[in-house]
């Protein structure tokens, strides 16, 4: 199998400006289920660290007082700790909108504070499209006398309030506020990819790129720029130290790093027309796909996207679709509701006239019935391709936001059955079929260790088995919960069909607000990533 048939060239990336390398083979990269595995991960590699190594990260969000194990230490203790060890620790987390409007502005800022305050730098980053945010969340710790121990982390995971959740999906003790049908400590699914070897580097870059960008932290926003001043707080990031070579090969996963960038004035030194990488790799890669489209993701709710996968089910008469997505949006309310429902009710049903039959959507609860709110961003396409990001499946996130994922092309052939499901030549690659059977293994409640995989690893065999046990469970619900409650965790996912006067006025307001357009002119005339 040639990379480049899955993977964007240098053309096709269409950033020439970027260091950032076209991909990067001899990588190992592991896909960490769910935010308490990915925390007490991440809890062992920093304190490892020793002085002079680096610590990078970006977040969304971050919450200083969130544990990452259950006896601590917190996301601010870690941090300040390794900062306080002589590490290199620098970060820039998302500015945020207000408390009010239910963002993180005061945590964000309480986080930075605090790391700064033990030697570290943090910064509050708001150099965005207007009504934009910084989507990425990425932790890169290089370890200067012994490289072959550098590891980074990219995902969908942020650092902070209601992630560290498990396979029990019982919720993190420390809860967000959300819509009230996820209950107080709402249940989270969630996945994170630790990649090891020389991708490593190309996402020290990444770092790097953003944090040397010369526009003013606080671009296009005068009072936040005077409250910084007033609190005397860090706007200018200081020199980085000097960027470690690649850390040496270390497995068989070619990995390519994609992005998105807006079109911002001023440009981005580093992406002077916007970077749309994340649509562009979606794309190419969903046009190859020929048996199943696995998708995890929190929206799943733009036209623009939705048309990608319907003219894949339309060109494609085996190709089947199986989206897992939230059964409620996060947030309630007269105003806020219906702009969250009405996008994804327009693109379901346009993939749905594409293919009845072979859209298959499905919502995920934990075994007392509360609905598990699903916050990963993971697609896998035929057993040969994988993707895991912080990206959404709309347009927001790719087009306007800054967002970050890593597909991973395995160079280790499956040899289970079918071997090459397919039939392109490319084989099913041990990576992508294994992400795909572990996450089903949870969701149906299969033997965690593959004792139970026959029926899933076959596309047409792996939908049925998934379908019947949504309808099985449905059944039981719809029968009054009489008899045991079958195995598994899935549900179809019923979207609400909005009245014609509430759809008049959340349409535009989703369009506009919710999930908005950052391309260039010329390239929104021309319907292009």
């Amino acid at each position: 199998m040639a990379p480049r048939n899955w993977f964007l060239s240098a053309a096709e990336r269409a950033n020439p400006v970027s260091e950032l390398p076209v991909w990067s083979s001899g990588n190992l990269a592991e896909p960490l289920i769910h935010g308490a595995a990915y925390f007490d991960r991440l809890v062992d590699e920093v304190q490892a660290l020793e002085a002079g190594d680096h610590l990078f990260f970006t977040d969304w969000r971050g919450d200083p007082d969130q544990r990452l194990r259950p006896d601590g230490p917190t996301v601010a203790q870690l941090f300040a700790r390794a900062a306080q060890r002589g590490v290199v620790v620098k970060g820039l987390i998302w500015r945020s909108h207000l408390d009010l409007l239910a963002y993180s502005e005061a945590e964000n800022r309480n986080l930075s504070e605090t790391v700064s305050a033990a030697g570290g730098e943090v910064l509050l980053d708001q150099r965005v499209r207007r009504g934009g945010s910084h989507h990425q969340k990425l932790v890169v710790l290089r370890h200067l006398r012994a490289p072959e121990q550098d590891v980074a982390f990219a995902g969908g995971i942020d650092l902070c309030h209601s992630r560290r959740d498990d396979a029990a999906h019982r919720g993190d003790p420390q809860a967000v506020q959300m819509s009230a049908r996820y209950g107080d400590h709402p249940p989270w699914h969630d996945v994170q990819l630790a990649v090891r070897g020389p991708v490593v580097g190309a996402l020290d870059t990444t770092f790097r790129e953003r944090w040397t960008d010369p526009m003013p932290l606080d671009s296009e926003n005068p009072l936040a720029y005077l409250r910084d001043r007033l609190r005397g707080a860090d706007l200018r990031p200081d020199p980085l130290p000097p960027q470690p070579a690649d850390p040496p090969p270390c497995g068989p996963h070619d990995v390519q790093v994609l992005r998105t960038y807006p079109a911002v004035r001023p440009r981005y030194p580093f992406a002077p027309d916007g970077e749309r990488t994340v649509a562009r790799g979606y794309t190419k890669a969903v046009r190859r796909a020929r048996r199943l489209i696995y998708l995890e993701d929190q929206y799943l709710w733009s036209s623009e996207v939705a048309d990608l996968f319907a003219r894949a089910l339309r060109e494609n008469p085996d190709l089947h679709l199986v989206a897992v997505v939230p059964r409620f949006p996060d947030v309630d309310g007269r105003l806020a509701l219906p702009p969250n429902t009405v996008g994804r009710e327009q693109a379901l049903s346009l993939c749905e006239r594409a293919a009845p039959d072979r859209v298959h959507v499905l919502d995920v609860e934990n075994h007392a019935g509360t609905p598990v709110y699903v916050h990963a961003k993971v697609c896998v396409v035929d057993d040969v391709w994988a993707s895991v990001g912080s990206d959404n499946f709309n347009r927001r996130s790719w087009t306007h936001d800054s967002e970050l994922s890593c597909a991973v092309l395995d160079g280790t052939r499956d040899d289970r059955a079918p071997t090459d499901p397919a039939g392109l030549g490319d084989g099913a690659r041990v990576f992508a079929r294994d992400l795909r059977l572990r996450l089903w293994r949870e969701h149906l409640d299969r033997d965690p260790d593959g004792g139970e995989d026959a029926d899933l690893i076959d596309p047409a065999d792996a939908v049925a088995a998934i379908s019947a046990a949504a309808d099985a469970l449905q059944r039981w619900y719809d029968a009054g919960q009489a008899g045991p409650r079958p195995p598994g965790r899935l549900l179809p996912h019923r979207a609400e069909r909005l009245p014609w006067y509430t759809r008049a006025w959340a349409l535009p307001a989703y369009r506009l607000v919710y999930d908005p357009d950052g391309r260039p002119l010329r390239a929104r005339r021309a319907g292009t990533w």
